[in-house]
């Protein structure tokens, strides 16, 4: 059953705006590895501190692999670090799975003063909202905060939940963390929206909201979000971080391509990095983390397995980082 408005406004309450302590707004990478060829962690972990020299500065990981937590803790690399969403019920009813799992997962990479692996959010599950897991969140996100409260880690790492952009979902004094993705509003109604408008290119608004003017599908799909966030909560102060986005170069064409996957994403980057906020908040530095590191062959066929910026062999899908 999905969660009632009641749920939303007591999630939504939670959030408040938040300085993550990064300069500006970064873009990241998601580090999922649902594939069987993939290279291993501690060579994933070299490759973005040595070879890209941390041109991506920030990673989301989906699950806690020791591996790749002990590799990180050598680095400079920020950490965002998802729960499984079947440990969702657990980590709702039970502070003692709680602590638990904070101890096996987070404490053990860091020391007292949050050093080590440099968490930055801890978000309890991956679009679980709506769904069947959606009423667990509030509470696990309860307990969660509460365990880190209690091993003084709370000035270094915020408690979050990710969820799509079409739905409310929040935190726990930390960013809500929202997935946007402008490929599938394109690819679904491609007469009525226009690549340029997906693809940050358009040279005139194309929507107009009051005084408000939209050139890109990216920027409306995100203030969209934070109009209906303030609308529930009566504030303006919401910090927003896009946990996902990014355009499949394969699996759908005409829509998807190398060259529209390049130009997303470059584009993407351009304008996080040197643009500024949305029309709604030009004051929001809004840190974004694309999807996604590598194609990942054990995902469903089509688009889902190439949504990669990078081959298994560490080649790029095509050029971004590099020429």
């Amino acid at each position: 059953m999905a969660p009632t408005m009641s749920l939303w406004i007591l999630l939504l309450g939670m959030a408040m705006s938040h300085n993550s302590g990064v300069k500006g707004a970064d873009v990241g990478i998601n580090y999922g590895r649902l594939g069987n060829n993939l290279p291993s962690p501690k060579r994933v972990i070299k490759f973005l501190v040595k070879d890209l020299k941390y041109a991506i500065p920030l990673i989301r990981l989906f699950d806690s692999d020791p591996e790749i937590l002990a590799a990180l803790g050598k680095t400079k690399l920020v950490v965002t670090l998802d729960t499984r969403n079947e440990d969702l019920p657990k980590l709702a009813r039970s502070l003692h799975f709680t602590r638990n799992w904070l101890k096996k997962c987070v404490t053990p990479y860091m020391n007292s003063t949050g050093h080590g692996t440099r968490f930055r959010y801890l978000t309890l599950g991956n679009e679980v909202i709506p769904g069947p897991f959606a009423a667990n969140v509030l509470p696990a996100m309860k307990n969660l905060q509460q365990a880190v409260v209690e091993t003084k880690l709370s000035n270094y790492i915020q408690v979050s939940t990710a969820v799509h952009s079409a739905v409310l979902g929040s935190s726990n004094n930390a960013p809500l963390l929202i997935n946007v993705y402008p490929y599938f509003a394109y690819a679904s109604d491609p007469e009525d929206i226009s690549l340029d408008y997906a693809m940050f290119r358009s040279k005139k608004p194309v929507v107009i909201d009051g005084n408000l003017k939209y050139y890109n599908l990216f920027d409306a799909m995100v203030d969209a979000f934070v109009a209906a966030v303030e609308k529930a909560v009566g504030r303006e102060d919401i910090k927003i971080v896009v946990s996902e986005t990014g355009w499949p170069s394969a699996g759908n064409e005409p829509h998807t391509t190398k060259k529209n996957a390049q130009t997303y994403n470059k584009n993407l980057n351009h304008r996080i990095k040197y643009l500024g906020g949305t029309p709604r908040r030009p004051d929001l530095n809004l840190e974004t983390y694309i999807f996604a590191l590598f194609n990942e062959n054990r995902k469903p066929a089509g688009v889902e397995q190439n949504f990669g910026l990078f081959y298994p062999n560490l080649t790029q899908t095509y050029p971004l980082w590099y020429s």
